[in-house]
């Protein structure tokens, strides 16, 4: 490495990058596979592609303004090409009144925001300013995408789970992260570096996470309740039988039986 120069290092970073970025834009493609195969859109959500069109389509305009970005404009491109595909998809199949709710984020979004984010960088200033301006924009969006995981990592901290945490993505995107901020220290870009800086300790916290939780049985709480009312003798026996299984690696279980009587007063029908 000490005989590569910094121009050389920044391509391969950010080949890196290319790569890394585009398996992780094709990581919703088993939920297309889902949506094609049923004819539907299910459960599933639009407004993350639609996030993630935007931020595509916005670092391509900070690539064009900055020009020779061509690591930035490859795999942006290549971004919204696919990003685009799997919203048309989601449209396609969705429901009259989601295809309306997912039309209107692309028009706020692509629309709205990267609208007046170009109007706002032609007329209002120029030349590095203009880069400047946008370059701040891109870091802005690309930390608050970075921090959408936060929400993820307290479920795991709170369920002591990590089923909806996978440890391959937490790599990948932290691999993503290093990669593009080393291409960006390289090439002194710092509105790409920085955000990544981000992106890098979130992704590296979710793998810890990970490793702490991966192996922790969550505590189960099983309550089952047994009602039985008996009207002709006048009384409603009431069973609440509690099974809490404990975290340990024998079998350590507290059952609990309650039994209550009440006495209702018997009624001749008058």
């Amino acid at each position: 490495m000490a005989f590569l120069s910094a121009e050389k290092l920044a391509i391969i970073f950010g080949l890196l990058g290319n790569i890394i970025s585009f398996l992780v834009f094709l990581a919703p493609l088993p939920t297309f596979y889902r949506i094609c195969r049923k004819k539907s859109s299910e459960g599933f959500q639009s407004i993350p592609y639609s996030i993630s069109f935007f931020s595509a389509s916005l670092l391509l305009y900070y690539a064009y303004l900055k020009t020779n970005a061509y690591m930035i404009v490859s795999i942006n491109g290549i971004g919204c090409v696919i990003e685009a595909l799997y919203i048309f998809l989601y449209i396609l199949y969705a429901p009259n009144k989601i295809k309306i709710f997912t039309m209107r984020w692309i028009l706020l979004f692509n629309g709205g925001g990267l609208g007046v984010i170009m109007l706002v960088s032609l007329l209002a200033v120029n030349g590095s300013k203009r880069v400047a301006l946008v370059g701040w924009v891109c870091a802005i969006i690309n930390i608050a995408v970075f921090a959408a995981p936060l929400s993820v990592m307290r479920q795991v901290i709170r369920t002591r789970s990590v089923e909806f945490m996978p440890f391959a993505l937490s790599f990948f995107l932290s691999l993503c992260a290093a990669s593009w901020f080393c291409h960006g220290f390289f090439i002194r870009d710092y509105y790409i570096a920085l955000p990544n800086i981000l992106g890098l300790l979130l992704g590296v916290t979710q793998m810890i996470l990970y490793f702490i939780y991966k192996d922790k049985k969550k505590l189960v709480q099983t309550n089952f309740e047994l009602k039985e009312s008996v009207s002709n003798s006048g009384k409603d026996i009431e069973m609440n039988m509690n099974f809490v299984g404990n975290e340990k690696i024998g079998v350590d279980t507290n059952c609990d039986l309650e039994v209550v009587t009440k006495n209702i007063p018997t009624t001749n029908g008058k």
